[in-house]
Formats: C-alpha cells, sequence, structure tokens
C-alpha cells in the first residue's frame, strides 16, 4: 500500500473570485453525491472522516442529497454533528442524477484539491494516497483504474454491469477519450481543473464521467490513471436498460456539444459559476 504523502497546498491562496468562485480554504474536499443512501451512509460517513481526521484534518466533507425520498439529508446532518470535521450538506429538490450531484458538489467545494467518491466507498478511502502521490507528481487530474495492471478487484459486479460497463469503456473510448477506466467513481482534481472542467460540464447521467475527462484533454490538463482497489456494494441505483441507453446517447451529445461550440474552449478557464446554498451539517468549522 502507498503511504499517503504529505498534503500541500501551493494554490491555497489563489483566489477564484474573477471566475465566479471563492479562493480556497481547505486542502482537502470530498465530494459524495448520494441518493437514497440513509441506510448505509452512515458507516462509511464515519469511516470517511476518522480517514481525514488522522491525515487530512484540514479537510471537508461535502454530501449532495440529489432528491432523495428518504431521510438521506437528516442522516449526514445527525452524523455529521458528532464529527470533528466539517461536513456540509447540499440538497437538490428533484432527482437529477449523478452527474448533476457531482457536478454540484464539486462547484460549491472548499478545497485546494477535490476528490469525487462514492457513497459506499467502494473504492476504500485509503486509496486516496495514490491519487495525492499522482497530483504532487504534476498531474492535474487522477484517476482510478480497476482495469490496468496493478488494480485488485475484491468484489466483482454482476456479470451483465460488467459486460455494459466493457461496452461503454469500448465506444467512449473510440468516440471521446482513451482510458482504461471511464466510470470508476474515485477522481481527484487540482482545484481550478475541477472548477473549469464542472463549470462547463453539462450531463447530469452516468455518461458525466465522460464529459468530464473529455473537458480535461481538450482544456489541456494533465491526466494520470491509477490503478486502485475496489468492490461492489449492493444497493446499485443503476437501472441496466435505461442508463445503458441513456449513457450512449450521452457519448454522441458530448460529440454534438463539442460541434456546437458549447463547451467554450476557448474562453478563460474556469466560466463563472452560479453560488451554490449548503447546510453545515457538524460543529467544527
Amino acid at each position: 500500500m502507498v503511504s499517503p504523502p504529505a498534503m500541500t497546498a501551493p494554490d491555497a491562496q489563489k483566489d477564484d473570485a474573477g471566475s465566479g468562485g471563492e479562493a480556497a480554504s481547505q486542502d482537502l474536499s470530498v465530494v459524495i453525491p448520494a441518493f437514497n443512501e440513509a441506510a448505509r451512509i452512515a458507516t462509511p460517513l464515519r469511516d470517511l472522516a476518522q480517514y481525514l481526521l488522522a491525515r487530512h484534518p484540514r479537510s471537508e466533507i461535502v454530501v449532495v442529497d440529489d432528491g432523495s425520498t428518504d431521510d438521506t439529508a437528516g442522516t449526514v446532518t445527525a452524523i455529521g454533528a458528532e464529527l470533528s470535521l466539517p461536513v456540509r450538506v447540499v440538497k437538490t429538490a428533484t432527482n437529477r442524477g449523478k452527474g448533476h450531484a457531482v457536478r454540484t458538489g464539486i462547484l460549491a467545494s472548499r478545497g485546494t484539491l477535490i476528490l469525487m467518491t462514492d457513497a459506499d466507498l467502494s473504492t476504500p478511502i485509503d486509496e486516496l494516497g495514490k491519487l495525492l502521490a499522482a497530483v504532487q507528481g504534476g498531474a492535474d487530474v487522477a484517476i482510478g483504474s480497476r482495469k490496468m495492471a496493478g488494480a485488485v478487484i475484491e468484489e466483482h459486479q454482476p456479470v451483465l454491469r460488467e459486460a455494459m460497463g466493457r461496452v461503454f469503456t469500448w465506444l467512449t473510448q473510440r468516440l471521446i477519450i482513451h482510458v482504461s477506466d471511464v466510470t470508476c467513481g474515485f477522481k481527484l482534481f487540482r482545484r481550478e481543473a475541477a472548477r473549469a472542467v464542472f463549470s462547463r460540464a453539462t450531463l447530469d447521467d452516468w455518461s458525466f464521467d465522460a464529459e468530464a475527462l473529455f473537458l480535461v484533454r481538450r482544456l489541456g490538463y494533465s491526466l494520470v490513471e491509477v490503478p486502485v482497489r475496489w468492490r461492489d456494494a449492493a444497493g446499485t441505483k443503476v437501472n441496466r436498460g435505461r442508463d445503458a441507453v441513456r449513457s450512449a446517447l450521452g457519448l454522441v451529445r458530448i460529440r454534438w456539444n463539442h460541434a456546437r461550440g458549447r463547451y467554450a474552449l476557448d474562453r478563460e478557464r474556469p466560466l463563472a459559476v452560479p453560488a451554490v446554498d449548503s447546510e453545515p451539517a457538524s460543529r467544527t468549522r
């Protein structure tokens, strides 16, 4: 296991006000999209906070409640009140999709580095050290891969879902960007890169990963893939038929948006972004 490097924040004093944001006030933000996760988010949230407090105490957790119909927000708020780490809840009125939740959380983040991860911590948080090493080695973006040499799959997805993932990766490699694993939910961004990418992103569905990586490359940011440990967790919100079709169409929309100039790649980066309201869920600020 790679020991986590000491976290440095060379860009912490950069002011994003000129691009619609605020200066970073944390070294690391961890963004978690959540939809109907009240029954299973408690243990991962406590594990995450314990890890961050021990290794990266200048961190915050941002949970985006994507229009849940259960008490996800209330559960996160109750747990956050127990923790000695800033935890914020961003709520959307309706379920817009994982892409919208991740985009909302990243643009609300205050960290110099921004990690997106899944609510079930299917990639264990102690794999963060590998991504940090890549970013501190010069990468603007480091993404976890379950498919390159050195990756460890502790529990596989059902066969059909794995097959769907392979097809989507194959399509993405030919239409969008050539990486080994598009959809692994463990990605680390430098703040400038995150805001430049997600201030332009448009897709709300599962194809948002491909759009984000497309923008990383088109905006000239450096990207490194890192093999990680990963395990499937019960409770996925994926609808196989519907989401497979939407994701495939999403790849077409990326090419269409690019052809129409919708991503404004010739404009200053990042673009201005609106402020996002959030509720503090922890005692410590």
